[in-house]
């Protein structure tokens, strides 16, 4: 149904917001002929009863805006639930410093550290419970995965499916194993299908990650209707940002690389629209570890993901520091859109996972790939692998601590780790976006290898559990590497913190100082305050004249960092190895 612009604002919010969610199924399932589900859909999310009217384009984050990255059970103690203890620790350690935390699957789980989810609607019982997850988001904004493409293979509804009961018989990706699948994009290397009995006859499901982890298939809008009624309870329990992990697999068609489908992105548009109405505070982010340009995708027309993951800073931001040379990481942030109002980049350098190699396809070569992969390979770190279409296989990603990361350069291990690591957050708070520090490299966690031994897969390496009291003494301990990077840190955040300049849609534009001198300019949304980020990513003294940055002669000009007050606008500056300096006219 078509309806004129002078129509649809006289119409209710609530027919309004059907409408629309009744063309984006028509163009998901383009049998739709009515508006029936769409209004299950609204029911499910019980808009039906509250509906809310967001701001298009408004900016839900500011400069004060930082996440922490973490585990459940990351932080332990004794005789008490995981999740309390990790409460206790962020509440003594962060509070007011970072405002948001992204606790990774809390679900019960059979593998993949919780992306192997068996039931999307309990907290895993030895973690905790939903109240403390809802005593978490009454401290800090909390970030939740609502892991979509697939669930776990002992999920009830991969049961119910081996058994050809319902809900669970048609929920799943069913492929004739004869078919071409040659084209399809994988991140992994375990065989595309798995063979299982559905009933009477054996069927071969999807199985994009493992076969553990099966996909599910969203040409039933019913399963997309499950999906609708988990996200409405995790709003209840006090999400408010929702990253939806994998999701540029969504869409399955044969014969396509069955990756970034147009259907995915519609799904993605529908998600955003019902989630919006219901709470037009909360944020959707897409995790999609893919070549920079399809990533980019994901903002759609500022009405798709309101944050992307910028996949690309992990691995050129390695790249850069062990090279000592800004060139590439220089032209991508060159060639980087800014975001929009009511959009963003999510900046990280380090997670759960491993560094990306996908998203640096077309960045780097061949040769400075093979160059990052053996450095990386020298300070400990391991490589996974992804199958291509031919048969063989590709490094995927790059595991490893970041703090071991950043031991050396490719001429081996120095004395300038410490100083390179926090270069590199330095870098990463300064950039358009919100910064998001995984937890390990906030406590300087260096590499685990009895965990990655333990549980067999290399990811593992940078997933350390940590007793609180252990952890709370490194911190203490002024000689531990642990309290130096933390404290560092600390005062980074609160610096950044206090910028104008650094809202995560504050002009940004790159300088060119030389391949030695990785240097950009951010100017606040009011353009009172600028910020000159001139950062040494090499392991030798560097000369800047101030000349080359065109400061305002009217100004005053201070370091945040270390307080050094320019007067003599011809003057020079020579920075440390490593050095971070945060000039602005404002402080």
């Amino acid at each position: 149904m078509s309806m004129s612009s002078q129509q649809s604002t006289e119409l209710p919010i609530r027919e309004l917001l059907l409408q629309k969610v009744c063309d984006h199924l028509k163009v998901i399932y383009p049998q739709l002929t009515d508006c029936g589900l769409a209004r299950e859909f609204v029911e499910v999310m019980r808009l039906d009863e509250d509906c809310q009217t967001p701001l298009p384009h408004k900016n839900l984050w500011d400069e004060t805006d930082v996440v922490v990255i973490t585990y459940g059970n990351t932080i332990q103690s004794d005789n008490q639930h995981p999740l309390k203890t990790l409460h206790h620790f962020l509440k003594t350690h962060f509070t007011m410093l970072i405002n948001s935390v992204h606790i990774l699957p809390f679900f019960p789980y059979s593998s993949d550290d919780g992306f192997a989810v068996i039931d999307y609607r309990q907290v895993d019982p030895s973690l905790g419970d939903w109240n403390d997850i809802l005593r978490i988001s009454t401290d800090f904004h909390l970030m939740a995965d609502l892991v979509i493409n697939h669930c776990s293979s002992q999920h009830q509804w991969f049961l119910n499916f081996q058994q050809d009961r319902d809900p669970g018989r048609d929920y799943f990706f069913t492929v004739h194993p004869n078919e071409d699948l040659s084209g399809v994009v994988r991140p992994r290397t375990t065989p595309l299908l798995r063979s299982v009995q559905n009933g009477d006859e054996t069927r071969c499901v999807w199985c994009t990650f493992g076969h553990d982890q099966i996909d599910l298939d969203f040409r039933n809008p019913r399963v997309l209707q499950e999906m609708v009624d988990i996200i409405r309870l995790y709003l209840d329990m006090g999400v408010r940002i929702f990253r939806l992990d994998a999701v540029a697999f969504l869409w399955k068609k044969i014969g396509t690389s069955c990756i970034n489908l147009e259907e995915t992105h519609e799904i993605v548009r529908l998600l955003r629209t019902l989630i919006e109405h219901a709470d037009p505070n909360a944020i959707i982010i897409t995790e999609t570890n893919i070549p920079n340009r399809e990533n980019l995708s994901y903002f759609g027309n500022a009405n798709e993901a309101h944050l992307i993951y910028n996949f690309s800073l992990p691995p050129l931001l390695v790249h850069t520091l062990v090279s000592g040379d800004c060139h590439h990481l220089k032209n991508w942030l060159m060639s980087m859109p800014p975001a929009q109002n009511g959009t963003t980049y999510f900046n990280f350098i380090a997670s759960h996972d491993g560094i990306g190699l996908r998203p640096v396809e077309g960045l780097l070569s061949d040769e400075e790939q093979e160059a990052l992969i053996q450095t990386m390979e020298n300070f400990g770190g391991r490589i996974s692998w992804r199958a291509l279409d031919d048969g063989s296989a590709k490094p995927y990603e790059i595991n490893i601590a970041l703090y071991d990361a950043l031991r050396g350069t490719t001429a081996g291990e120095d004395q300038w780790q410490l100083e390179r690591f926090i270069c590199a957050h330095a870098i990463m708070l300064a950039l358009e976006g919100v910064p998001a520090f995984y937890i390990h490299s906030l406590v300087g966690t260096t590499n685990d290898y009895a965990r990655m031994e333990e549980h067999g897969h290399n990811r593992a390496i940078n997933r350390r559990h940590w007793q609180e009291e252990e952890l709370n003494e490194r911190l203490a301990d002024k000689d531990s590497h642990h309290h130096q990077v933390f404290y560092r840190l600390r005062e980074l955040i609160q610096l950044r913190r206090d910028q104008a300049a650094f809202h995560p849609n504050a002009t940004q534009f790159t300088l060119h100082l030389g391949e030695q001198i990785f240097g950009f300019w951010r100017q606040s949304l009011d353009r009172r305050q600028s910020v000159f980020c001139l950062n040494n990513i090499s392991d030798s003294e560097q000369l800047v004249l101030l000349s080359s940055l065109n400061l305002i002669g009217i100004d005053q000009w201070k370091d945040l960092i270390s307080g050094q007050v320019f007067e003599d606008m011809m003057g020079e500056i020579t920075l440390a190895p490593y050095q971070t300096l945060w000039i602005t006219n404002r402080w």
